[in-house]
Order: C-alpha cells, then sequence, then structure tokens
C-alpha cells in the first residue's frame, strides 16, 4: 500500500490514532479542534486511502452511532536494526505491535552487499511464517552516522566498505516498499519512547553501550538529529588525552575507554597480566573473552571485573555530567548489549552524574536501564517508517 495522507489534517489524524486505538469521530473530535464537518470529511478520505478502517460502533452521545475507526490492522511494516556483531528484524503493524521477531549474529565490517543479504534473508523468513505477504514500509537502523535526509551512511567508523552506499535505495528495490534509514540508537529512543520506560518523557536521552558508544536525543517528543545527522556521537567526546586509541582515528575516546570490545580488552590484558579470578577461568574455558563474559564475572565478585565496570561506567557518568548541564533532559535511559552489566553498571554511571552536575539539572533525574532490550531498535524503526506515511503525500 502506497497510499499517503493528502494534508496535515489526515496526517495528525492518523498520529493520534495508534496512542490511543481505535475512536470514534467525536472523541477525535474532542481531541482535535476541527470543525465537525471538516473532521468528517477527512476522516471519510482517509477510509478511501485504506490506512484506517471502521471498526465497530461508537458509543452513544444521544443521537445516530457513529463507527469507531483504527488504523488499518492489515498493514504490515519490517523494523531492521543492525548491530556490530547482530541484526534483529522484527514485523509490526501499523500500531506498531510485534507479530514476529527474528535476531542472528552477523560482522558488520563484511560490508553492505553480505548484511544485507542476511537481512533480506529474515524478512524472507518472517514473511513465510504467514504474517506478512508484503512490507508497506520498512525502517532500518545502522551503528554509524547517517546523512538523514539520504539514507546514507557517511564515513562510519566501525563499519568498513560502506560509506555513502545507497542503503536507503538499495532496500527499497529489493524490499519493493518505501525505506528510511537512520543510526540505530536515534532508533531505540524512538522505541523506548513508544513503549519503553520513556513513554511519558518528551526530552530524554538514550545512551547505547554495546560495540560502540552513542546517544539518542529525544528533544519535544522529536528525535533531534543535527544538521547532517551526527548529533550524539558521545562516544567519540575524548576523556583522556592520552588514552588508548579509538577506531575513529583520535585517542582517549569514550567508545576507546568502555565500549563491548574496550572491555573484552582490557579484560585480555589483565589475565595476560596474571590475573587468576573467574576471568581467567573463563577464558581458559573458550579461549576468548567478551563484555558478557566481564558481566558474568563481575557478578560472581571477580575484583578485576567489578574494577572494569566501575572505571568504565565512572567514564561514561563524567560525559553524561556534561550533558546534564547541556541539555537537561527529563530522563536519562541506558541501553545496549553492555547493559547486562547491569545495576552494577548503573551503580558507577549515576554518583559521578549526580556529583558533577548541578542540582536544579539532576534533583528529579532518573537514570534507568531500558525496558524493552532488544526490541527498542526494531520498535523505533517501525515507528521511523509510520511516521514518515503517516505524513502527508
Amino acid at each position: 500500500m502506497t497510499a499517503r495522507p493528502a494534508n496535515a489534517h489526515q496526517a495528525h489524524i492518523l498520529r493520534m490514532l495508534p496512542k490511543s486505538g481505535p475512536n470514534s469521530r467525536a472523541q477525535l473530535g474532542d481531541s482535535y479542534d476541527l470543525s465537525r464537518s471538516k473532521l468528517a470529511v477527512e476522516v471519510d478520505r482517509l477510509l478511501e486511502t485504506g490506512l484506517v478502517v471502521a471498526h465497530g460502533l461508537a458509543a452513544s452521545r444521544g443521537g445516530r452511532r457513529s463507527h469507531n475507526i483504527r488504523l488499518n490492522p492489515a498493514l504490515r511494516f519490517l523494523g531492521v536494526d543492525i548491530g556490530a556483531t547482530s541484526a534483529d528484524a522484527a514485523v509490526t503493524t501499523a500500531e506498531l505491535d510485534i507479530l514476529g521477531h527474528l535476531n542472528q549474529p552477523i560482522d558488520v565490517r563484511e560490508g553492505p552487499v553480505a548484511v544485507f543479504e542476511q537481512v533480506l534473508d529474515m524478512a524472507a523468513k518472517l514473511r513465510a511464517t504467514g504474517i506478512a505477504e508484503s512490507f508497506d514500509g520498512a525502517g532500518v537502523g545502522i551503528p554509524g552516522p547517517v546523512r538523514f535526509p539520504d539514507g546514507v551512511p557517511v564515513a562510519p567508523p566501525i563499519m568498513p566498505g560502506w560509506d555513502r552506499f545507497p542503503v536507503r535505495e538499495a532496500l527499497s528495490q529489493d524490499l519493493a516498499c518505501p525505506v528510511m534509514v537512520d543510526n540505530d540508537v536515534n532508533l531505540m529512543a524512538l522505541g523506548e519512547q513508544h513503549a519503553g520506560v520513556a513513554r511519558s518523557v518528551d526530552d530524554f536521552l538514550y545512551v547505547k553501550i554495546g560495540t560502540g558508544i552513542g546517544c539518542g536525543i529525544v528533544a519535544g517528543g522529536e528525535a533531534h538529529r543535527g544538521v547532517t545527522g551526527s548529533a550524539g556521537g558521545i562516544g567519540h567526546i575524548q576523556v583522556a588525552p592520552q588514552g588508548p586509541p579509538c577506531a575513529c582515528g583520535n585517542r582517549g575516546c569514550l567508545e576507546a575507554h568502555f565500549s563491548g570490545a574496550a572491555l573484552a580488552r582490557d579484560a585480555l590484558a589483565a589475565v595476560a597480566d596474571g590475573h587468576t579470578g573467574e576471568l581467567a577461568d573463563r577464558l581458559a574455558a573458550s579461549d576468548t573473552l567478551t563484555a558478557a563474559d566481564v558481566a558474568t564475572a563481575a557478578s560472581a565478585g571477580d575484583a578485576v571485573a567489578i574494577e572494569l565496570v566501575r572505571a568504565g561506567g565512572s567514564s561514561v557518568g563524567q560525559v553524561i555530567a556534561t550533558l546534564m548541564s547541556f541539555f537537561n533532559p527529563g530522563m536519562v535511559v541506558i541501553g545496549g548489549g553492555v547493559t547486562g552489566l547491569g545495576h552494577g553498571l548503573l551503580a558507577a554511571i549515576r554518583p559521578q552524574v549526580y556529583r558533577r552536575s548541578l542540582p536544579l539539572a539532576t534533583g528529579n533525574l532518573p537514570i534507568v536501564l531500558t525496558e524493552l532490550g532488544s526490541q527498542s531498535g526494531v520498535i523505533g524503526a517501525a515507528r521511523l517508517i509510520t511516521d514518515r506515511i503517516f505524513s502527508p503525500a
């Protein structure tokens, strides 16, 4: 379905429906300052597009009962969240309810052609379950800077071969539907706003700590991307001038101190230097260490693992404290693969933020873990494309 609302009134009505479910015309009129006759005309035109459908009779208000309307339950959207080491794909309704969800390992360093072959295979598997014959639109998140108007990644540090690859154009042709592309952490923030812990907050930060570190900024209920789409790149804020080298080419970036890769690097170095705790046992069992191993070791009381979490979380807290003074959000949500560190991570971040920020900025500031986990990205991706489809043609 390629229909789009014809004007701003129709777009506004469409955006009201996902939040409130089926609505009568009278209920819509109560929430939207539009004359009854004009509202009736716009709803009838939306019904003709197929974007909305009648849904049972509305409660009587003392006259002829009208039908409720709702977003067409037959609409299907694909949300794709591509990370550095794994990808999630989900099919949702127009109301962003997930009907099917797949996750599989990938290596983003293999380049866009190889990664998209796997993404298209996941989409085909989801269609094969019978939940979707085709897609009315797709949203895609990638772990690097995206020139948002064009749907093109630009010089992504951890994604060799992706620079200026026409992601939106290529996937739109392969999926035969409209496609929107954004940085993955922006979509995680949108997902958390729609269905997670930030659903009642209009101004918040979503800090993703995984293979890389990024920040989704929601201001006034809308994602803030900056002029070129590079807002939120906090992983490349320098925290130590003489620190370890970063994939961006500089030294001492936050990401070089406390990403999943940095945690694994420092854990391996500690074992090589003679540490003989839980980390050494896990390395002996699997010949490698990951951020998940550090989380498990910290939970088991491994002193080095606990110190790695404390030091890394402290660095993250210092950067977030700076953002408090600049942006003054109502909430900070922590997500990404390193959230397996759980409340030990929050215990390292929170004191730095509260100690280094003005009391006015942090007096009632919640710093919390994501509620949605891996679903935040796919829900946000579906939200991205539905917002586009429900905008005026």
